[in-house]
């Protein structure tokens, strides 16, 4: 989707409140661009002896562009808000979509759907007020022929230059806060690894070599924000000098006219008036510049949006062990190639390798986390391309070595994401994975806040294997899920591994031999490839296999 499409979607968000700033803007537009005429009207009034009804049409005039202005502000705020929340859902909802993507950064992605979105988000507006802001110069160069064509030609050969300006300020203005938003986006995803790796620093003492490194693009920001500024004081300059000289023009030309008796004096007042309006064109720049800066938010967006997400089917799962089979699967721009690989259901199967070898993204290819650039990938003999997401997300359970918690209380976290497993199961798991003893002493238990339960690397990963284990699937994938917890709790949780889960099949993602040793298969993984799949204490006796796990033994 490109941004102008995205813009215009953007813009159509603003609902009701799109159309009650059409109205007031135009009718304050209207008012504005009238006005003139009833002052000229009153003024000749007065000249003449007499009190004119212009006058009375004058303060209606008034009274309405200052309604009119209030009910801008509103529409402008409510509708912006509207479009802005629709953009930040979406951004939300495909970035959660897709999963973490090599081509964006968590903190960039969060500079985009707050700080990008915010700016596409005053497209409604701006595009409104923008065309209104036409209607007084349009308006003032009808009037002007009308009172005298003489004074409208005066106002039209200057038209092409000002178009001219106007072109030029969008065209740089929208590529200028493009590039100025980029750099905010690289700031912020800086910052967000230094916060990612804050105790690192502070454990080396680096904090000012961070400090510095996060902030050495605020020279390039400056420079693109001072640009910005320049684009618009030239346009402001440029179209002050114009409104000046045309106003010169005007005035001149209108005092021929009064002297020849073609105009009346408040005419000229009009004139006058009428010049400024027709070349008055510092609120289009204004609303230009707040449209140019949406264009560089919705660029930035519809970059994101176009990030492929994985589709669906319809399909459900035969009643099966859980089956899984890797048809000559390559992923990950070669870091697996050629993987054929069948895991019986209901075996524990253990994932070996070298750091880089891909032990990681076979489990991510497991439950289509990630699709694999070729080859397929069944559960109980379906492709998991043709499953649908409940489908798929129901049959497939996950542990990580940084799990992450959501819900309110532990108990919710436990029961994530459906929330449909009975205590009595949430209980379970947590003691299956070793965490109901550190749950029991804090001070609600289960039903403690999490806010209010700081917990350690090996505390967090039990609760995210409970997590794991409370999911009723078929299929459960353990992606180094063990590495912070101590030797007799690893090992208990093992234990249960090959026990009470042992309806499930299990593919675990094992840095220590000891949990090799006690899987009924490991599948060994060398420069992408599968190079064994056999018991450990088959592949133990190549001397290669030993020196995966170092000094570690059965």
């Amino acid at each position: 989707m490109g941004a102008d499409r995205l813009l215009g979607r953007t813009a159509a968000r603003g609902g009701a409140w799109s159309l009650v700033l059409a109205v007031a803007t135009l009718a304050d537009a209207v008012a504005v661009t009238v006005l003139p005429l009833f002052l000229a009207r009153a003024i000749d009034g007065v000249l003449d002896g007499s009190v004119s009804a212009a006058v009375w049409g004058c303060a209606a005039l008034v009274v309405v562009s200052a309604v009119a202005d209030v009910l801008v502000q509103l529409a402008a705020g409510s509708g912006t808000a509207r479009a802005t929340a629709w953009l930040r859902r979406t951004l939300v909802r495909h970035i959660l979509a897709v999963g973490p993507h090599p081509r964006v950064q968590a903190g960039d992605l969060a500079s985009r759907v707050v700080g990008g979105a915010g700016e596409a988000g005053v497209a409604p507006a701006a595009a409104t007020q923008a065309v209104a802001a036409l209607v007084p110069p349009a308006g003032a160069l009808v009037i002007l022929a009308l009172l005298d064509w003489r004074l409208a030609l005066t106002i039209v050969v200057a038209l092409p230059a000002i178009a001219f300006l106007m072109h030029v300020f969008v065209r740089d203005i929208s590529a200028t806060a493009r590039r100025y938003l980029d750099v905010q986006g690289v700031i912020a995803g800086r910052l967000a690894e230094a916060l990612r790796g804050s105790r690192t620093i502070a454990a080396a003492g680096t904090a000012e070599r961070e400090v510095g490194r996060v902030l050495a693009p605020l020279p390039e920001l400056s420079a693109e924000g001072h640009a910005m500024w320049r684009t618009q004081g030239a346009v402001a300059a440029r179209g002050l000098l114009a409104l000046t000289l045309l106003q010169v023009a005007v005035v001149g030309a209108a005092g021929v006219e009064l002297m020849a008796g073609r105009i009346s004096p408040g005419e000229l007042v009009a004139a006058i008036q009428y010049a400024g309006l027709a070349a008055g064109f510092g609120p289009v720049v204004t609303h230009l510049l707040r449209l140019g800066r949406a264009r560089a938010g919705a660029a930035r967006a519809a970059e994101v949006l176009a990030l492929p997400a994985p589709v669906y089917g319809d399909a459900m799962l035969p009643s099966g062990p859980g089956r899984l089979e890797f048809r000559r699967v390559a992923a990950g721009d070669g870091v697996l190639d050629g993987v054929d690989l069948v895991l019986p259901g209901g075996e524990a199967v253990a994932v070996v390798g070298r750091s880089g070898s891909g032990k990681s993204l076979l489990a991510a290819l497991a439950g289509r986390l990630t699709d694999p650039d070729r080859g397929e990938i069944l559960l109980d003999g379906v492709p998991l391309p043709r499953l649908g997401r409940a489908e798929l997300r129901g049959a497939v359970g996950y542990a990580f070595a940084r799990p992450a918690l959501f819900g309110e209380t532990v108990m919710d976290a436990i029961a994530f994401p459906d929330g449909t497993a009975t205590e009595g199961r949430v209980r379970e798991a947590a003691t299956v994975a070793c965490a109901d003893r550190f749950v029991d002493r804090l001070p609600e238990g289960f039903g403690t806040r999490l806010a209010e339960a700081p917990m350690s690397g090996g505390e967090l990963q039990r609760l995210g294997l409970a997590r794991a284990f409370a999911h009723p699937g078929r299929l459960l994938v353990l992606d180094d899920a063990t590495s912070s917890l101590d030797t007799a709790t690893e090992l208990q949780i093992s234990q249960a591994l090959l026990g009470p889960l042992g309806d499930r099949t299990r593919l675990v993602v094992a840095h220590r031999a000891t949990t090799a040793a006690r899987a009924d298969r490991v599948v060994w993984l060398d420069g992408g490839r599968i190079r064994a799949c056999d018991r450990h204490a088959v592949l133990w006796r190549d001397p290669d296999y030993r020196a995966v796990f170092g000094a570690d033994g059965p």
